[in-house]
């Protein structure tokens, strides 16, 4: 999975002949998963149609900062589009829109959202040879860079001219590979390994039945997903659920018991850098479950239950550099509760939600917790989205490392 999945592209499109391979490049950003809007320079309409790239970006161009045809029509506010944008492209770059971007010269609703941006700008530059190494060219090229932009190298080949030579505009799949590959090296949570716990634990009473919870894995699984997004390498040790951890950086290894859980996080704790316990691991199991179906003769059943591992001790036990996490769900006594697991359990951090609190616990799109730190400092937050509390969590991992 591209690392631009879930990103907002906001592509510029100058007056060059290059511009007729944007189309590619918006289906490039579209099928790595990102969300795309086109501005375009009235020159670049030219050699590309606005129906072509608004039909392939699933969203209206926009080339103008009014409908010149409309008197009422609203005007396209730049500093929206600017915002909006969680990386900004511009391609084909032109040496002439590279030097109204270096002046401010905000002539063209391109050049004023490029000035109104608060995203990463990438640009990628195309003209001919003679234009490509002229001095003026390369004084842009510096200054666009003490700025901040980031340059996509233009490479060598036949030109619009005829003459072969360095100028043209990087291939679109080029464009995509340096884009990811810029992004990818920037997160900061990269060559951090992390280990999660999701879901609830099955502990068989027969083949058909077993003793479980309700937890769905939605809160392990969001936190899985925003360590991947932030570079992290995930192994989401997932209990039971309907629950996808489509990404490339996560490694799902899918568990039903509470002793295969434990299992997994022991072969993988020793190397990782950190560890969250988001799963919801069932306390006892039956000591001798039945291997056939159990019949419904008796009025009554007794089962006789044993305790289960106790997965996040067991890692507080041997804890070494890791930065541990624990999740706890109360409903009396709950701070209490929850420091007395910071201790016992050798934790850095403990997240503690409570079934007292409206929006909180199994099966729900939110979550209400508190965050207790090692120094037992307490920090109520408020109800929020799971991925919201998931960014939360992970923004404390990172200053943890001070990333």
């Amino acid at each position: 999975m591209s690392v631009l999945r879930g990103k907002k592209i906001l592509l510029g499109i100058s007056g060059g002949i290059a511009a007729y391979k944007t189309a590619s490049l918006v289906r490039l950003f579209i099928k790595a998963g990102a969300q795309v809007q086109v501005i375009m320079t009235p020159a670049s309409k030219d050699f590309i149609t606005p129906l072509t790239l608004s039909t392939l970006s699933k969203n209206p161009v926009h080339s103008s900062f009014y409908n010149e045809e409309d008197e009422n029509a609203v005007w396209n506010n730049h500093v929206e589009l600017g915002l909006w944008a969680d990386i900004f492209v511009i391609a084909p770059a032109t040496a002439n829109t590279m030097a109204k971007m270096v002046s401010g010269n905000a002539d063209n609703l391109l050049v004023a959202t490029y000035l109104s941006a608060k995203c990463p700008v990438y640009y990628a530059p195309a003209m001919d040879l003679d234009m490509y190494k002229h001095p003026s060219t390369l004084d842009s090229f510096n200054k666009l860079s003490s700025y901040g932009n980031i340059m996509i190298p233009a490479e060598s080949g036949e030109l619009a001219s005829g003459l072969s030579g360095e100028g043209r505009m990087a291939e679109p799949e080029n464009i995509l590979a340096f884009i990811e590959k810029d992004v990818e090296g920037k997160m900061p949570l990269r060559g951090k390994k992390i280990l999660i716990t999701a879901g609830p634990t099955y502990e068989a009473i027969d083949p058909v039945r077993f003793i479980g919870n309700h937890s769905t894995g939605k809160m392990g699984y969001d936190i899985a997903h925003t360590a991947a997004n932030e570079g992290a390498q995930v192994v989401l040790v997932s209990g039971p659920t309907y629950l996808s951890g489509s990404h490339s950086n996560i490694r799902v290894i899918r568990v039903e018991s509470a002793q295969q859980m434990y299992e997994a996080c022991r072969e993988h704790f020793k190397d990782a850098d950190v560890a969250i316990a988001a799963a919801a691991v069932a306390d006892y199991r039956p000591k001798y479950p039945e291997g056939q179906k159990i019949k419904k003769n008796e009025p009554i059943m007794m089962l006789e239950l044993e305790k289960t591992v106790d997965i996040l001790a067991s890692m507080g036990a041997v804890k070494k550099n890791q930065f541990l996490i624990g999740f706890a769900l109360e409903t009396e006594n709950e701070i209490e509760h929850a420091k007395a697991k910071i201790r016992k359990k050798n934790l850095d951090l403990i997240v503690l939600n409570s079934l007292n609190d409206e929006g909180a616990g199994f099966g729900k799109a939110t979550n209400k917790v508190t965050f207790i730190d090692s120094d037992l400092n307490i920090q109520p937050q408020e109800l929020k989205s799971k991925e919201e509390v998931a960014k939360d969590i992970i923004n404390t991992i990172k200053k943890h490392f001070n990333v």
